[in-house]
Protein backbone atom coordinates (compact mmCIF):
# COMPACT_ATOMS: atom_id res chain seq x y z
CA UNK A 1 0.00 0.00 0.00
CA UNK A 2 1.28 3.27 -0.64
CA UNK A 3 -0.06 6.34 0.72
CA UNK A 4 0.57 9.66 -0.43
CA UNK A 5 0.35 13.33 1.98
CA UNK A 6 0.25 16.18 0.17
CA UNK A 7 1.35 18.90 2.75
CA UNK A 8 3.48 17.65 5.12
CA UNK A 9 3.45 20.86 7.60
CA UNK A 10 3.03 20.77 11.81
CA UNK A 11 1.04 17.72 11.38
CA UNK A 12 1.27 16.44 8.03
CA UNK A 13 5.09 15.11 8.64
CA UNK A 14 4.20 13.46 11.82
CA UNK A 15 1.79 11.59 10.50
CA UNK A 16 3.81 10.82 7.89
CA UNK A 17 6.56 10.10 10.29
CA UNK A 18 4.31 7.51 12.24
CA UNK A 19 3.46 5.84 8.98
CA UNK A 20 6.99 4.68 7.98
CA UNK A 21 7.15 1.78 9.66
CA UNK A 22 3.44 0.91 9.60
CA UNK A 23 3.16 0.96 5.24
CA UNK A 24 4.85 -0.33 2.25
CA UNK A 25 5.33 3.28 1.05
CA UNK A 26 4.70 7.12 2.13
CA UNK A 27 5.26 9.55 -0.21
CA UNK A 28 4.93 13.34 1.37
CA UNK A 29 4.52 16.50 -0.69
CA UNK A 30 6.07 20.05 0.58
CA UNK A 31 6.52 23.27 -1.19
CA UNK A 32 9.99 23.95 0.19
CA UNK A 33 12.95 22.80 -1.24
CA UNK A 34 14.85 22.41 1.67
CA UNK A 35 12.39 20.30 3.52
CA UNK A 36 13.01 17.57 0.65
CA UNK A 37 16.04 16.03 2.74
CA UNK A 38 14.03 16.16 6.09
CA UNK A 39 11.24 14.10 4.49
CA UNK A 40 14.01 12.05 3.10
CA UNK A 41 15.75 11.53 6.69
CA UNK A 42 12.74 9.95 7.75
CA UNK A 43 12.23 7.55 5.18
CA UNK A 44 9.37 9.11 2.88
CA UNK A 45 9.42 9.49 -0.29
CA UNK A 46 9.94 13.44 -0.52
CA UNK A 47 7.97 15.44 -3.44
CA UNK A 48 7.89 19.02 -4.16
CA UNK A 49 4.50 19.97 -4.93
CA UNK A 50 2.74 23.54 -5.57
CA UNK A 51 -0.94 24.01 -6.96
CA UNK A 52 -0.84 27.54 -6.50
CA UNK A 53 -2.02 29.12 -10.07
CA UNK A 54 0.84 30.81 -10.62
CA UNK A 55 3.34 28.39 -10.07
CA UNK A 56 2.05 25.11 -10.25
CA UNK A 57 4.78 22.41 -9.93
CA UNK A 58 3.81 18.52 -10.18
CA UNK A 59 5.64 15.79 -9.77
CA UNK A 60 2.97 12.65 -11.34
CA UNK A 61 4.33 9.96 -9.50
CA UNK A 62 3.07 11.84 -6.34
CA UNK A 63 -0.11 10.94 -7.49
CA UNK A 64 0.42 6.88 -8.23
CA UNK A 65 -1.05 5.64 -4.64
CA UNK A 66 -3.76 4.23 -3.52
CA UNK A 67 -4.11 6.86 -0.92
CA UNK A 68 -4.43 10.84 -1.28
CA UNK A 69 -4.22 12.57 2.16
CA UNK A 70 -4.85 15.97 1.70
CA UNK A 71 -3.19 18.07 4.68
CA UNK A 72 -3.20 21.57 3.18
CA UNK A 73 -4.52 24.81 5.03
CA UNK A 74 -6.88 27.17 3.40
CA UNK A 75 -4.99 30.60 4.73
CA UNK A 76 -7.36 32.45 4.94
CA UNK A 77 -6.27 35.00 6.89
CA UNK A 78 -3.57 35.38 4.14
CA UNK A 79 -6.59 35.89 1.65
CA UNK A 80 -5.56 32.79 -0.08
CA UNK A 81 -9.06 30.84 0.95
CA UNK A 82 -10.24 31.40 -2.89
CA UNK A 83 -7.65 29.96 -4.27
CA UNK A 84 -7.69 26.72 -1.95
CA UNK A 85 -10.46 25.33 -3.60
CA UNK A 86 -8.99 26.39 -6.49
CA UNK A 87 -6.12 23.81 -5.85
CA UNK A 88 -8.48 21.02 -4.80
CA UNK A 89 -9.89 21.16 -8.66
CA UNK A 90 -6.81 21.12 -9.52
CA UNK A 91 -6.23 17.53 -7.96
CA UNK A 92 -9.36 15.94 -9.41
CA UNK A 93 -7.42 15.09 -12.79
CA UNK A 94 -4.62 13.70 -11.02
CA UNK A 95 -6.90 11.48 -8.79
CA UNK A 96 -9.03 10.26 -11.49
CA UNK A 97 -6.21 10.00 -14.07
CA UNK A 98 -4.40 7.55 -11.34
CA UNK A 99 -7.47 5.77 -10.14
CA UNK A 100 -7.24 6.87 -6.61
CA UNK A 101 -9.89 4.84 -4.88
CA UNK A 102 -9.34 6.93 -1.49
CA UNK A 103 -9.16 10.86 -0.82
CA UNK A 104 -8.79 12.22 2.67
CA UNK A 105 -9.48 15.39 3.61
CA UNK A 106 -8.38 17.31 6.42
CA UNK A 107 -10.79 20.02 7.05
CA UNK A 108 -11.86 21.76 10.71
CA UNK A 109 -14.43 22.55 13.08
CA UNK A 110 -14.79 25.77 12.22
CA UNK A 111 -17.20 24.17 9.44
CA UNK A 112 -19.50 24.66 12.31
CA UNK A 113 -20.72 28.22 13.79
CA UNK A 114 -20.52 29.63 17.02
CA UNK A 115 -24.91 28.82 17.00
CA UNK A 116 -24.86 27.99 20.82
CA UNK A 117 -25.42 24.46 21.29
CA UNK A 118 -23.55 21.17 20.75
CA UNK A 119 -22.81 19.60 17.56
CA UNK A 120 -21.80 15.69 16.01
CA UNK A 121 -21.38 14.77 12.78
CA UNK A 122 -24.91 14.30 11.87
CA UNK A 123 -25.83 18.10 12.42
CA UNK A 124 -25.67 20.20 9.38
CA UNK A 125 -23.04 22.60 9.41
CA UNK A 126 -23.81 26.32 9.64
CA UNK A 127 -20.42 27.90 9.06
CA UNK A 128 -20.11 31.65 10.36
CA UNK A 129 -16.49 32.70 9.04
CA UNK A 130 -14.75 32.59 5.99
CA UNK A 131 -12.55 29.46 6.54
CA UNK A 132 -15.42 27.43 8.26
CA UNK A 133 -17.30 28.36 4.70
CA UNK A 134 -14.30 27.77 2.61
CA UNK A 135 -13.68 24.46 4.80
CA UNK A 136 -16.99 23.24 3.70
CA UNK A 137 -17.41 24.21 0.64
CA UNK A 138 -13.44 22.07 0.09
CA UNK A 139 -15.50 19.20 1.72
CA UNK A 140 -18.67 19.10 -0.89
CA UNK A 141 -16.41 19.40 -3.76
CA UNK A 142 -14.79 16.69 -3.31
CA UNK A 143 -17.15 14.14 -2.29
CA UNK A 144 -19.70 15.29 -5.43
CA UNK A 145 -16.72 12.97 -6.98
CA UNK A 146 -18.27 9.19 -7.06
CA UNK A 147 -15.17 8.14 -8.82
CA UNK A 148 -13.41 7.61 -5.13
CA UNK A 149 -14.30 7.93 -1.98
CA UNK A 150 -13.99 11.02 0.16
CA UNK A 151 -13.18 10.92 3.87
CA UNK A 152 -13.59 14.36 6.13
CA UNK A 153 -11.53 14.59 9.46
CA UNK A 154 -12.92 17.63 11.29
CA UNK A 155 -10.22 18.78 13.89
CA UNK A 156 -10.50 21.34 16.52
CA UNK A 157 -7.75 23.78 17.54
CA UNK A 158 -4.72 22.28 17.19
CA UNK A 159 -1.96 22.18 20.19
CA UNK A 160 1.26 19.88 21.07
CA UNK A 161 4.39 20.71 20.13
CA UNK A 162 5.46 24.63 19.15
CA UNK A 163 2.03 25.38 19.75
CA UNK A 164 2.11 25.94 23.77
CA UNK A 165 -1.60 27.24 24.21
CA UNK A 166 -0.09 29.02 27.45
CA UNK A 167 1.34 31.49 25.28
CA UNK A 168 -2.01 32.08 23.26
CA UNK A 169 -3.38 35.05 25.95
CA UNK A 170 -0.87 35.23 28.25
CA UNK A 171 -0.46 38.72 29.87
CA UNK A 172 -3.53 40.04 28.31
CA UNK A 173 -6.36 41.83 29.70
CA UNK A 174 -10.34 42.22 29.34
CA UNK A 175 -10.34 38.78 27.23
CA UNK A 176 -14.13 38.36 25.66
CA UNK A 177 -16.21 35.35 26.22
CA UNK A 178 -14.17 33.90 29.33
CA UNK A 179 -16.86 31.04 30.31
CA UNK A 180 -17.32 29.58 26.25
CA UNK A 181 -16.18 26.05 26.33
CA UNK A 182 -13.31 25.17 24.04
CA UNK A 183 -12.86 22.69 21.19
CA UNK A 184 -9.08 21.88 21.15
CA UNK A 185 -7.27 18.48 20.18
CA UNK A 186 -3.53 18.05 20.25
CA UNK A 187 -1.20 16.24 17.64
CA UNK A 188 -0.91 13.49 19.48
CA UNK A 189 -4.64 12.43 18.95
CA UNK A 190 -4.54 14.11 15.55
CA UNK A 191 -2.44 11.16 14.22
CA UNK A 192 -3.92 8.38 16.82
CA UNK A 193 -7.69 9.46 14.93
CA UNK A 194 -5.81 9.49 11.45
CA UNK A 195 -4.29 6.09 12.25
CA UNK A 196 -7.43 4.61 13.66
CA UNK A 197 -8.87 5.25 10.12
CA UNK A 198 -6.59 3.60 8.15
CA UNK A 199 -5.85 0.79 10.81
CA UNK A 200 -9.45 -0.18 9.97
CA UNK A 201 -9.66 1.42 7.11
CA UNK A 202 -12.43 3.43 7.86
CA UNK A 203 -12.94 5.21 4.90
CA UNK A 204 -16.21 7.40 3.62
CA UNK A 205 -16.77 8.90 6.92
CA UNK A 206 -16.85 12.15 8.64
CA UNK A 207 -14.83 12.44 11.93
CA UNK A 208 -14.89 15.46 14.08
CA UNK A 209 -11.74 15.34 16.04
CA UNK A 210 -11.83 16.85 19.10
CA UNK A 211 -10.69 16.01 23.06
CA UNK A 212 -14.13 15.10 24.88
CA UNK A 213 -13.11 17.20 27.46
CA UNK A 214 -14.61 21.22 26.95
CA UNK A 215 -13.21 23.48 29.56
CA UNK A 216 -14.25 27.05 29.77
CA UNK A 217 -11.38 29.40 27.70
CA UNK A 218 -10.65 31.06 31.28
CA UNK A 219 -9.85 27.98 33.12
CA UNK A 220 -8.00 26.58 30.36
CA UNK A 221 -5.87 29.39 28.66
CA UNK A 222 -5.29 30.36 32.46
CA UNK A 223 -3.95 27.04 33.48
CA UNK A 224 -1.62 26.98 30.59
CA UNK A 225 -0.12 30.31 31.26
CA UNK A 226 0.39 29.06 34.29
CA UNK A 227 2.09 25.61 33.31
CA UNK A 228 4.32 27.84 31.32
CA UNK A 229 5.59 30.16 33.85
CA UNK A 230 3.98 32.82 31.78
CA UNK A 231 1.92 35.94 32.95
CA UNK A 232 -2.01 34.59 33.82
CA UNK A 233 -4.16 36.48 31.31
CA UNK A 234 -7.75 38.35 32.58
CA UNK A 235 -10.82 37.48 30.89
CA UNK A 236 -14.27 38.19 30.87
CA UNK A 237 -16.42 36.23 32.82
CA UNK A 238 -19.30 36.30 30.03
CA UNK A 239 -20.24 33.66 27.83
CA UNK A 240 -21.40 34.69 24.38
CA UNK A 241 -21.44 32.73 21.44
CA UNK A 242 -19.94 29.14 21.77
CA UNK A 243 -20.41 25.67 20.28
CA UNK A 244 -19.57 22.30 21.99
CA UNK A 245 -17.86 20.29 18.90
CA UNK A 246 -18.84 16.35 20.03
CA UNK A 247 -18.50 12.88 17.84
CA UNK A 248 -20.67 10.10 17.23
CA UNK A 249 -17.84 8.73 14.36
CA UNK A 250 -15.12 8.52 16.48
CA UNK A 251 -16.58 6.45 19.18
CA UNK A 252 -18.59 4.21 17.25
CA UNK A 253 -16.66 3.49 14.32
CA UNK A 254 -13.14 3.76 15.72
CA UNK A 255 -13.27 2.87 19.31
CA UNK A 256 -10.55 5.33 19.73
CA UNK A 257 -9.59 7.03 23.45
CA UNK A 258 -7.91 9.89 23.44
CA UNK A 259 -4.36 10.43 24.92
CA UNK A 260 -4.15 13.82 25.69
CA UNK A 261 -7.07 15.04 27.67
CA UNK A 262 -7.38 18.79 27.35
Amino acid sequence: MTVSILGCGWYGLEFAKSLVDKWIKIKGSTTTPGKLSLLAQYGIAPYKIDLSPDNEIVDLDFFVCDILWISIPPKTRAGQGAEYLTKLERLIPYITGNNIKQVVLISSTGVYGDNNTEVTELDMPEPDSESGKILLSAEKLLKAHTEFTTTIIRFGGLIGPGRDPGGFFAGKKDISNGDAPINLIHLTDCIGVSNAILDKQAFGQIYNAVSPMHPTRSEFYTAAAIKSGLQEPEFAHEKKSWKIVSTVNVDRILGYKYQVMI
